[in-house]
């Protein structure tokens, strides 16, 4: 796996690692705030698991396109200390997708959560809008304005859009090209989704064929694009997502209607090969499956499709 040619921090040079978790701690209340079944199932596995929850990673979408792109957000971040981890790419989808690992801070033993937990490796797509017909990159670059992607985390932690509200003719003719398109429009830089840690949960969910069967028992739609459980090649990677439930959206032209919002993933990250022998208390994220396994990554983005 590859990674983009970008410049990276190895240390904090923004401000406090403090700070950092703040900013996370905003964007997870923004998308919790924002997405009902979402936060559903993120109490549910809090309940579970007596509030010791750990995040694998966030996920967010973004156009390539005037400054508004990968870079609008990876470099605060990278600011920070997050490093670029490797790439994929989505050519039939239009999309290449980054992601970042997080920098060293100190976790307790027993620690969870953002601010006591290790930090969420982040995942940024960005749609390729130089691919797209024209008319849709007129819809998309109207929208935009100058200099705005500079406000990318801002928008992230408010949810609340840069630009001007499309209206429904331009949300639904862009979704006909590209749904990643009209998602993005219609939620700017909300988080997309979150991916719980389910080999750092320590109760009935540390194992994610528990989770799948517990969900499928309360009735939650899974994504069975590419089977409901997602394993990588190597079989080491393990991933389940919801899909998102459809949030009634009033466009600028006065028209309203349902758009699938924003979906909760779970990974699970088994142990290496070489470390299979390893006593369990002693195991720790660097000795695990790292990185995203391609056919996998683009199941789960199925998770949002405005489609049966």
């Amino acid at each position: 796996m590859g990674s983009l040619d970008l410049p990276y921090a190895s240390s904090f040079k923004g401000g406090s690692e403090t700070f950092l978790q703040n900013v996370f701690e905003s964007i997870l209340k923004t998308y919790l705030r924002k997405n009902p079944m979402a936060k559903t199932i993120w109490e549910l596995v809090k309940s579970v698991d007596n509030e010791k929850i750990s995040y694998d990673h966030f996920f967010f979408r973004t156009f390539k396109v005037d400054g508004y792109g990968i870079d609008s957000l990876s470099s605060f971040f990278m600011d920070y200390g997050y490093k670029v981890g490797g790439r994929l790419d989505f050519p039939k989808k239009k999309v290449q997708v980054l992601w970042l690992s997080p920098p060293d801070v100190h976790v307790p033993d027993n620690g969870y959560g953002i601010g006591n937990g290790l930090l969420p490796r982040l995942v940024i797509a960005e749609l390729l809008v130089d691919e797209l017909s024209l008319e849709s990159q007129g819809i998309i670059r109207k929208y935009l304005k100058p200099e705005g992607g500079k406000q990318a985390v801002l928008s992230s932690t408010l949810g609340s859009l840069i630009w001007e509200k499309p209206t429904s003719t331009d949300f639904n003719q862009l979704a006909k090209e590209s749904e990643f398109a009209a998602w993005t429009l219609v939620y700017g830089y909300t988080m997309n989704h979150l991916a719980f840690a389910v080999h750092r949960l320590k109760h009935r969910f540390s194992d994610i064929k528990c989770v799948k069967e517990y969900f499928e028992e309360k009735g939650f739609e899974l994504n069975k694009d590419g089977g409901v459980l997602k394993v990588s090649q190597d079989g080491l990677l393990l991933q389940v997502s919801a899909m998102s439930e459809k949030l009634v959206v009033e466009f600028a032209d006065g028209v309203t209607q349902t758009v699938p919002a924003s979906y909760i993933e779970f990974v699970e990250r088994l142990v290496l090969p070489q470390f299979k022998d390893m006593p369990r208390d002693e195991i720790k994220e660097f000795h695990r499956r790292e990185g995203l396994e391609q056919a996998s990554a683009y199941h789960i983005m199925e998770s949002t499709r405005f489609t049966a």
